[in-house]
């Protein structure tokens, strides 16, 4: 009979320690919430956006003509000046055919030079024959010299004049070639300048277009610059939300790259074109500092502040549920459906709770909340 009483407290007594331990390790921590107090302050509103790193201008750097790729002296992440030899063309036989030009010219001077020459000694010979005609002329007038001396003399002048006018032609002709070649030599140099290649703008290289040795057709780019102040973030926000974004407003803005920092930028320009498909607008935001380097096309976030709301009860957005919020009065769960005048990307400005209110924190973890569930803080 008392073994048998013995058995009995044992068990009772095992009974109540794992009901105890039950209690202690698994009811009292499934039904322990932690909470937040409402309290009042003041609320930035925002508008959350995501897009990605572009540019207001991308300027492909091209040749005006076409030809093999000698050398590209600039490659993506560096930077370029404006005016910089960024790629050489080959010229092919351009510098050969400026040499021939150059000669040409050269020749053509000479020729100029040694006709001037030849002038200026065929009219000292005319000086001669005309003295030597005038004279004969005059004996022959009185009959003192023959006809014979005095054709010769007439036809000796002439022949002179004649070689004058040749010479001269000669002259105009050497000069006329001096020209022409000089021109030559002005279109090949200018082919040849435009084979080395020069950013209009400075800036910072983004893409490589091109390889030595690659054969490229006129305007065909090489490099493709970004000026570090044309840098945006081109961001696609829901048109429901989008109401109150302006020109000008703070921003801040995240880079994929840059996990948890935020940059400062502002709303450079809200595009006149929503998307049809997406019903999102596009607004540009701009950096106040851009990153060195930057990456275009790379995801970002924005975060516009759109105003300011003070003396607001503030909660935590993450503790909306369904329009309201669980609450703790008197060691029970009570949900209180609550209006949001505001939020931003953390915190929702409210209606509807009093401050100083504990807000429960929801946890998959714990026991369900329902109306009215015996809870503990």
């Amino acid at each position: 009979m008392v073994n048998r009483w013995l058995k009995w407290a044992a068990a009772a007594l095992v009974l109540v320690a794992a009901a105890t331990l039950f209690y202690n390790k698994v009811y009292i921590p499934k039904a322990t919430y932690k909470s937040v107090t409402a309290k009042k302050g003041e609320l930035s509103l925002t508008v959350y956006g995501i897009g990605t790193v572009s540019s207001k201008i991308i300027r492909p750097v091209a040749s005006n003509t076409g030809g093999k790729v000698l050398r590209i002296l600039k490659d993506q992440g560096e930077w370029v000046k404006k005016g910089e030899t960024v790629a050489v063309l080959d010229p092919v036989d351009l510098p050969d055919q400026l040499a021939q030009a150059k000669a040409l010219f050269e020749k053509a001077g000479y020729e100029t030079v040694a006709a001037k020459k030849e002038l200026e000694a065929l009219q000292a010979q005319r000086k001669l024959a005309k003295l030597t005609y005038d004279r004969y002329d005059k004996l022959f007038q009185k009959g003192y010299a023959a006809q014979a001396e005095y054709d010769k003399a007439r036809t000796d002048l002439e022949a002179v004049e004649a070689q004058i006018e040749a010479s001269r032609a000669r002259i105009e002709s050497s000069i006329s070639e001096q020209k022409r070649a000089q021109k030559s030599i002005d279109a090949l140099m200018q082919k040849i300048a435009r084979l080395r290649v020069v950013s209009p703008a400075e800036g910072y290289v983004i893409r490589k277009d091109a390889e030595v040795g690659q054969t490229i057709a006129a305007q065909q780019p090489l490099i493709t610059v970004v000026d570090p102040q044309d840098v945006w973030v081109k961001a696609y926000v829901d048109e429901r939300i989008s109401g109150k974004i302006a020109k000008g407003q703070k921003a801040a803005i995240l880079l994929r790259s840059k996990s948890g920092e935020k940059l400062q930028g502002h709303v450079a320009r809200i595009e006149a074109e929503s998307d049809p498909v997406t019903e999102e607008r596009v607004v540009d935001v701009a950096f106040e500092k851009v990153p060195f380097p930057f990456y275009i096309n790379e995801q970002a976030e924005v975060i516009i502040e759109t105003g300011r709301l003070s003396n607001v009860l503030l909660i935590p957005l993450d503790l909306i549920r369904q329009g309201g919020v669980w609450v703790y009065k008197n060691g029970e769960a009570h949900f209180k459906k609550i209006e949001i005048v505001g939020k931003n990307d953390k915190f929702a400005g409210v209606k509807g709770i009093e401050e100083g209110e504990k807000i429960l924190v929801p946890d998959p973890h714990k026991k369900p909340l329902f109306e009215g569930a015996d809870i503990r803080l």
